[in-house]
């Protein structure tokens, strides 16, 4: 006879539950969002009706193999009007939109959608499963959500999300799910860099404008800020060798690879580099306004030579003393 304690646990098969496909990953996602795609989110803010209170538009870009991080490069508006009982979204905007988004770039995918208030709703449920959806959605990956607050007179505070089901009903999965909150990180290329150090100086000066400056003026504010830096490194490794501040080993690390880059150059070699590169700069100048006056010149003389008058064989025909006298002395 068996133990007493021994015993089979026998579990009946549970009811399969339709959940959406595009809820079966909620791997976490490392976002990476470009500078141009939040400009046109701004800019989508402020192009908005008075009566709206947020915005909504398609996020796009591109996804490692294996959906682990995301850059979102490019976004573009859509429609959509909201009440507190219901959401009207114009997604046939949204499929033609994404077509010829993707005819153009076709390296580019579907991420996810934003909205440009941090308010997460049931309405958000509904859209963020329209996106995760299979077939027009980010299926077999997951949709991202990106919120900005855009409100007057306060800072942009950005989240992005990625959603998980919820409910234990079938016909509530469709608008209920969990956002959950993923890292992001903004980058923008060094050729972006000038750009946007320009329109953030807007933001001292009262007409809200900043005038495009010359390569000399940037040049003298690159080297101002470098000096900035330099004296506030200098002054913190200061406070620390004198025991006022408490050291950082991050922060170490960091000088210490930094400064392990940097050739190790005399200030006599590097006097005679910088005096041969304005020597260059300055035979580069002068040649090109040499070839710049040639120019001028070979268009001034072509165009004398158009202004003179010449005899055509029209006008010799019509003089018959000329004609004659030619004639006379070939038979001659």
């Amino acid at each position: 006879m068996a133990d007493k304690d021994s015993y089979i646990h026998l579990a009946r098969p549970l009811p399969v539950v339709s959940v959406p496909p595009a809820q079966a990953t909620t791997s976490p996602l490392s976002v990476v969002i470009s500078a141009q795609a939040l400009f046109s989110i701004l800019d989508h803010s402020l192009r908005r009706n008075t009566d709206q209170e947020r915005v909504i538009g398609t996020l796009l870009g591109v996804r490692n193999e294996d959906g682990a991080e995301v850059e979102i490069r490019n976004c573009f508006a859509v429609g959509h009007n909201e009440s507190q009982e219901q959401v009207e979204v114009d997604m046939d905007y949204h499929k033609t939109m994404l077509g010829l988004h993707l005819k153009a770039n076709p390296k580019e995918v579907l991420i996810g959608w934003y909205a440009t208030s941090p308010e997460l709703n049931t309405f958000s449920a509904l859209i963020q499963n329209f996106y995760a959806s299979n077939g027009d959605g980010t299926f077999p990956h997951p949709a991202v959500h990106l919120t900005m607050s855009t409100a007057p007179g306060q800072d942009i505070s950005i989240r992005t999300y990625i959603s998980s089901a919820v409910g234990v009903h079938p016909d509530r999965l469709a608008d209920s799910c969990l956002f959950v909150p993923v890292p992001y990180e903004i980058k923008y290329a060094d050729a972006e860099r000038s750009g946007l150090e320009l329109i953030s100086s807007a933001k001292n000066s009262e007409n809200r404008s900043a005038e495009v400056t010359t390569d000399i003026h940037a040049l003298e504010k690159a080297l101002e800020e470098v000096l900035e830096m330099l004296d506030r490194v200098s002054e913190y490794v200061a406070r620390v060798v004198a025991g006022n501040t408490q050291a950082s080993v991050a922060i170490g690390k960091f000088l210490m690879n930094t400064l392990s880059l940097a050739p190790k150059v005399s200030p006599a070699d590097v006097e005679r580099m910088f005096n041969t590169h304005i020597q260059d700069v300055l035979l580069v100048a002068y040649l090109a306004n040499t070839i710049r006056t040639q120019i001028d010149l070979s268009n001034r003389l072509a165009s004398a030579n158009l202004g003179t008058a010449t005899p055509t064989p029209a006008a010799a025909a019509t003089n018959p003393t000329a004609t004659g006298t030619t004639t006379t002395a070939g038979g001659k």
